[in-house]
């Protein structure tokens, strides 16, 4: 049995004052973005609860933690959280060593924002006369479910025919490079990367702050090749919640694989032994793709055309021909081409991939159309037998392809938790 006295800074969860504050006592959300360049200074193997208090002091979870240590990585199966902020990364350095230290200093630093902590020695117990460790704006925050994921992406194994680091004989076969899909216009600036990390949270400045300080960390390493905030999760691995809603106002996920659901979690999202490397058993394959709607012609569209484009209600979210939204659908009683005809995994010899989408918007685009959209993350356990297809059969025939428009992909292998402290992300990859 693990005491209070027991439990390391890295496995204990937010500290007791760590709801005592306002949540936005320190810096408001609109500067929470800035400064990613700053200086990094100082080790992170450190942990300083954001009360100020000791990290050796007695935990209690007060802040909604999500445990950072097991044998699948967080903010996967994990209950979706309502806000993300997703950023990839392009490794600059050409050292190994370096690279790995990084890997080492992010997982402690992962360990300790995740559990609600300041990075290192924090703010108030750092020299004056150097930059802190923790850039400060979640003082006084809660941990807000903060999860941190990983992944790796084809170039981080080999580029322009160059193996990087040693691993390219370590790629493994279903971390394909995508296919070019119809109506695919794909703007390399938000395209591709190395390196991945996916921060959600229930507090957008929580997860604005992990990304921050892993950039800060990683500065001489990594550099951000492009990033994306999202809002209001577009579907649920908790269907007993209600089901959230997209910008389209059409509730979304309804048939996603439930956290819960182990079965269909082996099924369908975890690597398994033999399926390729060694080092990614527990792992799965991330596909994140931004996809822009076309949200002035949408809201000109009749609601008829609307529900036959998804094949369901809006308002209840019920299939054709059926009362309820978890009704079984009757496949055939919707238009051919309607989104939920095509994607449901019926129609796919039983294919599934798990959701986690989230909604953005970024302004306009000059011409004073929104800038807003589906920010849409699928984990599954080999990209080849299920985004690809599916993905194939809904830019050939989707209905909602005159809507949608899609602007980015990259594509990740996201390795096994880590299991325990002392353990690091990409151990099993480059040890």
């Amino acid at each position: 049995m693990v005491t209070p006295s027991s439990v390391s800074p890295e496995q204990a969860g937010p500290g007791p004052g760590a709801g005592a504050f306002s949540r936005r006592a320190v810096i408001g959300w609109a500067g929470a973005g800035v400064a990613l360049g700053a200086a990094a200074v100082g080790s992170v193997a450190g942990a300083t609860l954001r009360d100020g208090s000791s990290a050796g002091a007695a935990q209690v979870d007060s802040g909604g933690g999500v445990p950072f240590y097991g044998e699948h990585q967080a903010g996967i199966a994990t209950p979706v959280q309502d806000r993300l902020h997703f950023a990839a990364f392009d490794v600059s350095t050409t050292s190994r060593e370096a690279l790995v230290r990084m890997l080492k200093e992010w997982t402690r630093a992962a360990a300790a924002m995740t559990g609600g902590r300041e990075i290192g020695t924090g703010a108030a117990t750092g020299l004056a006369q150097a930059p802190p460790d923790d850039t400060g704006e979640a003082l006084g925050l809660p941990a807000s479910r903060l999860t941190l994921t990983i992944g790796f992406g084809p170039g981080l194994f080999e580029k322009d025919g160059v193996d990087r680091f040693g691993l390219r004989a370590r790629r493994p076969e279903a971390l394909v490079d995508l296919p070019a899909f119809a109506h695919d216009r794909l703007d390399p600036a938000r395209s591709g990367g190395d390196i991945c990390v996916q921060a959600c949270a229930d507090d957008p400045q929580v997860a604005v702050h992990a990304i921050r300080n892993l950039a800060r960390i990683g500065m001489g390493v990594v550099n951000v090749r492009w990033s994306q905030l999202g809002f209001g999760k577009t579907s649920s691995t908790t269907p007993d919640a209600q089901t959230p809603r997209n910008l389209m106002g059409f509730k979304d996920g309804t048939h996603n694989i439930a956290g819960t659901d182990g079965a269909a979690l082996a099924e369908h999202v975890w690597a398994a032994s033999g399926d390729g490397p060694e080092w990614m058993t527990g792992g799965s394959y991330l596909v994140a793709r931004r996809i822009r709607m076309h949200i002035e012609t949408w809201d000109r569209t009749p609601l008829k055309e609307q529900e036959d484009i998804f094949g369901r209600t809006k308002g209840e979210g019920a299939p054709f021909g059926k009362a309820r939204e978890r009704d079984t659908p009757d496949l055939a009683a919707m238009p051919e081409g309607s989104h939920v005809r095509l994607a449901h995994p019926d129609s796919n010899d039983g294919l599934m991939i798990l959701r986690r989408g989230f909604s953005f918007t970024d302004g306009t685009d000059g011409l004073g159309r929104l800038d807003a959209g589906l920010f849409f993350l699928a984990y599954q356990r080999d990209t080849r037998k299920a985004f690809v297809p599916l993905q194939r059969r809904l830019a050939g025939s989707d209905l909602l392809n005159e809507y949608i428009q899609h602007v980015g992909s990259a594509h990740f292998a996201c390795p096994a938790g880590v299991r325990k402290p002392g353990e690091w992300w990409g151990q099993a990859l480059f040890g």
